[in-house]
């Protein structure tokens, strides 16, 4: 049986692709701010983590590291919009969003890069609201609001692209991902796609070996 992690499976994405995983017959490793998920199954463990804590991390990690399972598919989905409605940058709000997006995902994926499988992969869900050449264009909707996010989206991206060139020598795979304009409490109802929908485009994508160090959508690359 095969392990998959998933970070932020309380609801959203996370959720739908949890389940997804479980009803595809893998081990799922999930992880929410409470340490708790309104579904269960046999082959789930849920550990508390809150990204923006050292000490939760921390302690998720040694949780995880205590299943003694190596991990096949790493899935880092856990993220916050804290800035959805502003169109001037706020300090205060960059900063909590950076701790979530960017420092406590690194941080995390860090402290689980030795308990990988081998050929692994990871994956970042980003956004093309990190894309430099397309915010604005193919972000439209709302082409000049919450930079923070944007900015957070535009940095992950960098580190994933540096994560791929660093772990290449030792077979893993590492990817960016776009999963579309969601129906989420992120994305909010205007969206175009449900959460199962986009689900199932980035489950196929995981069990590929696409090339390492890109940015991807419906298994396209997309441009930085």
């Amino acid at each position: 049986m095969q392990t998959v992690l998933i970070t932020g499976v309380g609801r959203g994405i996370g959720k739908a692709l949890a389940q997804t995983f479980l009803e595809k017959g893998f081990f799922v490793i999930g992880t929410t701010t409470t340490g708790t998920a309104d579904f269960a199954r046999e082959n789930l463990f849920v550990c508390k983590l809150n990204l923006s804590s050292t000490k939760s991390t921390k302690e998720c990690v040694e949780a995880i590291h205590g299943l003694g399972k190596k991990i096949n598919i790493l899935i880092n989905n856990a993220g916050v919009l804290l800035d959805e409605d502003e169109t001037t940058l706020i300090p205060e709000r960059l900063r909590a969003t950076l701790e979530v997006n960017l420092i406590g995902t690194a941080d995390f994926t860090e402290h689980l890069i030795a308990g990988m499988a081998p050929h692994g992969h990871i994956i970042f869900i980003s956004s093309t609201a990190g894309s430099l050449e397309q915010t604005g264009h193919l972000e439209s909707h709302w082409p000049n609001h919450y930079p923070a996010y944007k900015i957070s989206k535009a940095a992950l991206n960098m580190y994933m692209r540096t994560l791929a060139q660093r772990l290449k020598k030792d077979g893993l795979i590492v990817s960016s991902v776009h999963p579309g304009w969601v129906k989420t409490a992120m994305g909010g109802d205007e969206a175009d796609i449900t959460p199962e929908e986009a689900v199932g485009a980035i489950y196929k994508f995981t069990l590929t070996s696409p090339e390492t160090g890109f940015f991807w959508f419906k298994n396209e690359k997309l441009p930085w």
